[in-house]
């Protein structure tokens, strides 16, 4: 990162975390929860409850849709993950309480999503951020995410099953169509040398595997097959688990968890927000899977998280990794 880009980061960011008012922090960290509700063969309810999201105080726009306030140089802006989270919040609650709000929230969450839909430089459809984002290189709007496709196809899969609007299901299959491809070819989709295979949260290279963005977008792919009963899905999904499977012990220090796969040199550990999602997403994969060693990796890193020796020592390696970083 240049130093003006790291003054503009810094800019932005200490606001955020030091300042008074909401940030987009407001928005992502709330407290990780299991929905169980939830379950690996009924299409419904989602697979965490993000409670707190489904009823978002920060910025919206006229017509209701969240808004990230992310201050700096970036300023209000949507993001289409944040509207995904928000509209599966509330689909939540749909599900359990079939409120009519609720329900309207829902869909138009789903509205914007397959209106907001566009086509990359190789024709596929995605959803684009229109802002630059400092990661390691800083992303160069428009930008899109693996992240964003599979859970927007979560959304949008669910909005159908809703409402049986035609255009929320062609949505769907078009978004879903980037999660198949490779980053090369256009998608998010990424084979490493061990024939492992993973979704990029962020597409940079060499790709750096962000966890929690892997395994939210696995969750979409899983949906599409439970929904559409796409064996491309299913070998997708299949592919992801086994990846995980091979790869979970390199995210594990010994005391915390990993944020991504850095490379040589500094790690960089997940905060402990990212830290408590990582266990609770690894749980829902348990759920998802019946594979018991899910299971076993969430136990470890729920006991890491216990002891105040890991949580100081976490947050000076994650510290020290931001400021030589970013």
């Amino acid at each position: 990162m240049t130093l003006a880009a790291r003054w503009r980061y810094y800019r932005r960011i200490l606001p955020a975390y030091l300042g008074a008012g909401r940030s987009q922090l407001t928005f992502w960290h709330e407290t990780p929860e299991i929905n169980s509700q939830a379950t690996n063969m009924q299409f419904g309810p989602y697979y965490m409850l993000f409670r707190e999201k489904a009823d978002y105080a920060g910025p919206h726009d006229a017509s209701g849709i969240p808004m990230l306030d992310y201050r700096g140089a970036i300023g209000l802006q949507y993001n289409p993950i944040a509207i995904a989270q928000w509209g599966l919040a509330n689909c939540n609650i749909l599900c359990a309480t079939h409120n009519e709000s609720r329900r309207q929230k829902t869909l138009k969450a789903a509205n914007w999503l397959a209106g907001n839909l566009e086509q990359n430089p190789r024709g596929l459809w995605v959803w684009n951020h229109h802002f630059d984002w400092e990661y390691r290189d800083t992303l160069k709007a428009p930008w899109y995410s693996g992240l964003a496709q599979g859970q927007g196809v979560s959304l949008l899969l669910r909005a159908y099953a809703e409402a049986r609007d035609e255009g929320y299901l062609k949505a769907a299959d078009q978004a879903f169509i980037a999660l198949t491809m490779p980053v090369a070819d256009g998608g998010v989709l990424f084979e490493d040398a061990d024939n492992n295979l993973w979704i990029e949260e962020y597409l940079v290279n060499p790709p750096t595997h962000i966890l929690n963005g892997f395994i939210w977008a696995l969750w979409g792919v899983f949906d599409f097959w439970l929904a559409r009963g796409d064996a491309n899905a299913r070998r997708i999904f299949d592919g992801g688990v086994e990846t995980l499977l091979n790869n979970l012990a390199r995210y594990d220090t010994g005391y915390w968890s990993l944020y991504e796969q850095s490379g040589p040199g500094l790690q960089m550990l997940a905060s402990p927000f990212y830290h408590r999602l990582h266990i609770v997403q690894l749980r829902v994969m348990a759920t998802l899977t019946g594979n018991r060693r899910f299971a076993e990796f969430a136990d470890r890193w729920d006991d890491y998280s216990q002891r105040r020796a890991n949580q100081g020592r976490a947050l000076v390696r994650k510290s020290i990794f931001k400021l030589l970083h970013y």
